[in-house]
């Protein structure tokens, strides 16, 4: 497939695949969040009452989610798609079928794939609208696309930390941990990027750690560190993360001791369009809210709680 009009780079790709190369040897180590929101897409999956015999696992990591998918849902063909060589040949050595590629340019013929999933990967990306187009394209007419990526709650108590360490002792800020994005603009995006049905929600998941330095190795760990190329080339001062941990413990820490971790996480959904497809009422015609039908109250977000760490 070729490649959308490139859009101005915020992250440093090469740089994207050399922490995700660090991360591979002891990445089941440190793979929590991967297999928490691996159950989620697996249970979303299973709203969908239909096979999906051809699989691409776009930004496969480990191989985490396709050992889940296996023998799940008629799946007759998976294959992943990684960034990274090291966790390709992880995925590899626990059975799964992996092309070393990257999310922005997808190794995938057009309308080849019932199915197309994507755990955790996506908000590394650029060119994220060319790279859902191209997910599109690579769908069969009513395939499924799923994904998850991390939204731009994730990590604020670590964020505030960071940014009050710096502006104190080095008198600037530099990106130093992920991207930020919000339903309405990956709604937006969907949309188009030429997806029928396209929905986005997201749940917060909260993690508990003794010190700020857990959190911290765990994110080196599974390669979720900045990648941002307005990153401070030059190395912080040695006071600087025993400086981060002590204003995050002071400002976050509940009576156990312990400082939580935020992760917010954004479920996408859309449909390459088909005829047989249900089309959406022009806005205004509806007669009913869906949740005075259900008799519940409507929500955009919603808590879950993973493992305690450290």
């Amino acid at each position: 497939m070729t490649k959308a009009a490139d859009p101005i780079a915020v992250f440093d790709r090469a740089l994207v695949a050399r922490h995700r190369e660090r991360a591979a040897a002891r990445f089941a180590q440190h793979d929590f969040l991967f297999a928490h929101v691996a159950e989620g897409l697996v249970d979303r999956l299973y709203d969908v009452r239909r096979g999906f015999p051809t699989v691409l696992d776009l930004g496969c990591h480990a191989g985490g989610l396709a050992r889940r998918l296996a023998g799940e849902k008629g799946i007759e063909t998976l294959v992943g798609v990684e960034l990274s060589e090291g966790l390709a040949r992880r995925a590899r050595d626990a059975g799964v079928a992996v092309a070393v590629g990257d999310e922005e340019l997808l190794p995938v013929a057009e309308e080849s794939c019932d199915l197309v999933i994507s755990n955790l990967a996506l908000h590394w990306v650029n060119d994220l609208p060319g790279a859902l187009i191209q997910v599109n394209r690579a769908l069969k007419p009513d395939g499924l696309f799923l994904a998850a990526m991390l939204g731009g709650e994730t990590l604020a108590e670590l964020r505030q930390a960071m940014v009050e360490a710096e502006q104190d002792l080095i008198g600037g800020v530099s990106p130093r941990v992920g991207p930020q994005s919000d339903l309405r603009d990956l709604a937006s995006l969907l949309q188009r990027a030429g997806f029928a049905l396209p929905v986005v929600d997201s749940d917060v998941v909260t993690v508990t750690y003794d010190t700020a330095f857990r959190l911290i190795a765990d994110l080196r760990g599974m390669a979720q560190t900045a990648t941002h190329r307005e990153r401070r080339p030059a190395i912080p001062p040695r006071a600087f993360w025993p400086e981060v941990a002590r204003r995050y413990h002071e400002r976050h820490a509940g009576p156990d001791g312990r400082i939580p971790a935020t992760f917010q996480v954004m479920w996408l959904t859309g449909w390459a369009p088909h005829e047989s497809q249900q089309k959406p009422l022009r806005p205004g015609t509806a007669r009913h809210r869906l949740a005075d039908a259900l008799g519940t109250t409507e929500e955009t977000t919603g808590v879950k709680a993973a493992p305690r760490r450290g």
